[in-house]
């Protein structure tokens, strides 16, 4: 069996073992549910240990090899320019399916949570001066991937432009870091399908279908919406890159399992280089510059997520959405979807500056903490697709390297 499938199909054993164990209340499949979930902490300690160094390695290595700084700017401009004008998309799509779904929900009466202390997301200005790191080697240990990324496309910028004897060494030297952190990823991603299982089946065991009462008609849209985003917006993408839809789709497996599993993109980052290198065969130049960006950049899904919530919380609170309103929402939506990653619940506590400029509560936010679970996972999964598209689209743009053989 193939091993992608066999880390959907341990995902889907373990929502249905968790879905069972939640529904009988048998205690020897809750606790059973509570003994593997070491299993799946153990796995995700397993990726994000590789995750920083093969972040480091594979983006000196594919700047450096790129050799041109203007390449690297182009590739990254056009990454960019790729992540934000599909978050907008996002955003209208995740907007317009929520409105079209809200007569099914009949009179919204949910239980609003008494005001509660919730992280507060970093200033636009606080953003833009953490991306420059003080001391690399501490952002490194700190886990704090952004200012990692922007010394280490420096770095492999600059080793680049360099004598290119030298510049060769520092590029061998990446390389064989890369691949040997590579086969490592392959050991660790052999107990994918059980590390997958383990994460999933104590999360539904404990929530079980009672995460989607009273809020089922928006997980419901917002799953939707992610849907449509991705046939209407990431496969026509794909294919005028010259990819079709169905070879897209399943190189997007795997890593959409591990972004659902974890709700985390950066644990995805082995899963995605490895389906664009060998499942798309896209340059490693590429992908080691694009997927660890659109880690850390690309959060699509999430500005979907956010796009329905705010027509949630304001139809909840009664607040009317005028034209206006929606293009202010929309754009404090887009902006604080640059930099949704960092605290925990990121994609509803960064809600703050779209529900303030409607005028709608803040306590909303509490409404969706409570089922944030299930639709995390899957914008999660979104935004990893979102990545290996935007690599596609890069890699096959003029000027960029060719595929790998």
């Amino acid at each position: 069996m193939k091993n992608h499938v066999a880390i959907a199909l341990g995902l889907v054993l373990g929502l249905a073992y968790g879905l069972i164990a939640q529904g009988t209340q048998a205690p020897f499949l809750l606790k059973g549910a509570d003994a593997i979930a070491p299993v799946g902490t153990i796995f995700v300690s397993l990726i994000k240990m590789v995750v920083i160094p093969l972040v480091v390695a594979t983006l000196v290595s594919g700047t450096a090899g790129l050799g041109n700084i203007r390449r690297v700017g182009g590739l990254g401009i056009r990454a960019l320019l790729f992540f934000w004008s599909t978050a907008v998309v996002s955003i209208l799509i995740g907007m317009g399916v929520m409105k079209l779904m809200l007569p099914l929900a009949g009179d919204l009466a949910f239980s609003v949570t008494a005001h509660r202390d919730l992280p507060q997301p970093p200033g636009f200005l606080d953003f833009v001066l953490s991306l420059v790191p003080t001391n690399p080697v501490k952002a490194a240990a700190d886990g704090a991937l952004l200012p990692l990324i922007v010394f280490s496309v420096l770095f492999g910028a600059a080793a680049g432009s360099i004598e290119p004897a030298q510049r060769d060494r520092i590029v061998s030297l990446a390389d064989a870091v890369t691949s040997a952190l590579i086969t490592l990823v392959g050991w660790v991603m052999r107990l994918a399908p059980f590390g997958v299982f383990a994460l999933a089946a104590p999360v539904t065991a404990k929530a079980g279908w009672s995460v989607l009462q009273g809020l089922l008609i928006f997980v419901a849209a917002v799953y939707i919406g992610l849907i449509i985003f991705i046939a209407l917006v990431y496969v026509p993408a794909v294919r005028w890159a010259g990819v079709t839809g169905k070879a897209f789709l399943a190189a997007s497996v795997a890593p959409q399992a591990m972004a659902f599993s974890t709700t985390s993109s950066l644990a995805a980052i082995p899963a995605m280089l490895e389906s664009a290198t060998r499942d798309l065969k896209l340059p490693r130049e590429v992908a080691g510059l694009i997927v660890p960006l659109g880690a850390s950049l690309n959060r699509a899904g999430s500005a979907l997520f956010q796009g329905a919530a705010v027509v949630l919380l304001a139809k909840l609170y009664g607040v009317p959405l005028s034209l206006s309103g929606v293009g202010g929402a929309l754009l404090a939506t887009f902006l604080v979807s640059l930099s949704v990653a960092g605290v925990p619940s990121a994609s509803v506590v960064t809600l703050a500056p779209a529900l303030g400029s409607l005028g709608i509560p803040l306590d909303g936010i509490g409404v969706l903490l409570g089922v944030d679970r299930l639709p995390d996972m899957a914008r999660t999964a979104t935004n990893v697709t979102g990545d290996i598209a935007a690599t596609i689209v890069a890699a096959r743009a003029p000027g960029a390297p060719k595929a790998t053989p």
